[in-house]
């Protein structure tokens, strides 16, 4: 991993998280691939329902959070919090969504690394 990538996946932290077990770390990226809950967190902001948006982005907080994805948790966070106050800003999804591919990429790269 690359120093760029560390604002993307802090892989040695992810790690840890998962007492160094590299083939569970690979599964869990893996698994997050097709998480459909920033669909979900989209569609909810979409319609207004602010209740069920920020139980969607709380929990995909954790998620990213639990997986040592960096950057994406920031955006998420952020995101969050506009949504608590009911004032998401032009833009903030789409940033999330942006970070969300690059991240994705870079999980990519850690699963052909490292996968069996």
């Amino acid at each position: 991993m690359s120093v760029a990538d560390a604002v993307y996946i802090n892989f040695e932290e992810g790690l840890k998280r998962v007492m160094n077990n590299t083939k569970l770390y690979v599964r869990l990226l893996t698994k997050f691939r097709t998480d459909t809950r920033l669909d979900e967190l989209s569609a909810q902001i979409g319609a207004g329902d602010y209740e069920k948006a920020q139980v969607a982005a709380h929990t995909l907080k954790g998620v990213v959070a639990n997986l040592s994805l960096i950057e994406l948790f920031e955006k998420i966070r952020d995101l969050e919090s506009q949504i608590k106050e009911k004032a998401v800003q032009p833009g903030a999804l789409d940033t999330v969504k942006t970070v969300f591919d690059e991240t994705l990429k870079k999980v990519d790269e850690v699963i052909a690394q490292y996968g069996s």
